[in-house]
C-alpha cells in the first residue's frame, strides 16, 4: 500500500474520532468528569512522548540542529498564537464562558489545529513511516478527550446533537486536508521541517494546555491516578521507540 493511501486512511480515521463526542449525551456528567482527566493525562504523556521520542529525532536527523530547532520553535509559537488570538483552548467543561459566542471560534480553532496537525503528522510519515504512525497514535489519544469536551460545549451553546456532530466531523476533516497538502508538497519540496513544526504543536498542547489541567488536582488519590496515566503515555511511546528503532 503506497504512502498516499495510508495518509488518506489515517486522515479519515482521525476525522471519525470526532464522533466520540456523542458519548456526552449518554454519559452522566459525574461519569464524564471522572473519565476526562485521566484521558487528558494519558494524552499529555503520549503527545510529549511522541514529539520527543519519535518526531524530533526524525526531524533532527534530516535537518540538523539549528534548522530543526527553528522549525520546532515555529510550531510552538504558531499554536501559542492560535490560542491567543482565537481564544481556542482545551475546555473540559461547558462553562458559561465557553457558550454560544465561543462555539464558532472553537470550531475554527479546531479546524486550524487539525489542519496543521495533519500537515506535521503526514510529513513525519513520509520521512519515517514508523515515527509517523507513533505521531498519529499520540494525536488520536489527544483527540478523544478534546472531542468529548468540544461536543459538550457546542450542545450547551445551543446546537442540537446532529448539527454538533456534523460540524465537529467536518472540522476533523481538515486533518485530512493538511495531510494531503503535506503529500503534495513532498513531491517538489523537502518536508522534514514540517515534522518539527508538528512536534512544536505536540509540545505546546501537551505542556501548556493539558499539563496545567492535570496539575490542578487537590485530591491525592486522583493526582496519583492522573500522574500514572501521564507516565503510561510516555512509557508507551518509549516502548514503541525501542521496539521499532533499535
Amino acid at each position: 500500500m503506497n504512502s498516499l493511501i495510508w495518509i488518506i486512511l489515517g486522515g479519515l480515521l482521525m476525522s471519525t474520532i470526532a464522533l466520540v463526542g456523542s458519548l456526552t449525551t449518554v454519559l452522566r456528567p459525574a461519569t464524564l468528569d471522572r473519565l476526562l482527566l485521566p484521558l487528558v493525562s494519558l494524552a499529555a504523556g503520549t503527545l510529549l512522548g511522541g514529539a520527543v521520542l519519535h518526531m524530533i529525532p526524525a526531524g533532527f536527523a534530516a535537518l540538523g540542529a539549528i534548522n530543526a530547532g527553528a522549525w520546532l520553535l515555529g510550531g510552538f509559537a504558531t499554536f501559542l498564537g492560535l490560542e491567543q488570538f482565537l481564544h481556542w483552548h482545551h475546555c473540559r467543561r461547558a462553562s458559561a464562558e465557553c457558550r454560544s459566542p465561543m462555539t464558532y471560534l472553537i470550531l475554527l480553532g479546531d479546524a486550524l489545529h487539525n489542519f496543521l496537525g495533519g500537515l506535521g503528522i503526514a510529513s513525519t510519515f513520509l520521512v519515517d513511516p514508523r515515527a509517523g504512525v507513533m505521531a498519529w497514535l499520540a494525536a488520536a489519544a489527544h483527540e478523544v478527550p478534546q472531542e468529548l469536551g468540544d461536543f459538550g460545549i457546542l450542545v450547551h451553546g445551543g446546537w442540537d446533537r446532529r448539527r454538533a456532530l456534523t460540524w465537529n466531523f467536518l472540522s476533523g476533516l481538515t486533518f485530512l486536508l493538511g495531510a494531503l497538502m503535506a503529500f503534495a508538497l513532498s513531491i517538489r519540496f523537502e518536508v522534514a521541517g514540517l515534522i518539527l513544526f508538528g512536534a512544536g504543536n505536540f509540545i505546546y498542547i501537551g505542556a501548556s494546555d493539558l499539563v496545567p489541567e492535570i496539575k490542578a488536582q487537590p485530591d491525592i488519590g486522583r493526582a496519583v491516578l492522573h500522574f500514572s496515566c501521564f507516565a503510561a503515555g510516555i512509557l508507551c511511546m518509549l516502548y514503541l521507540a525501542y521496539k521499532f528503532h533499535h
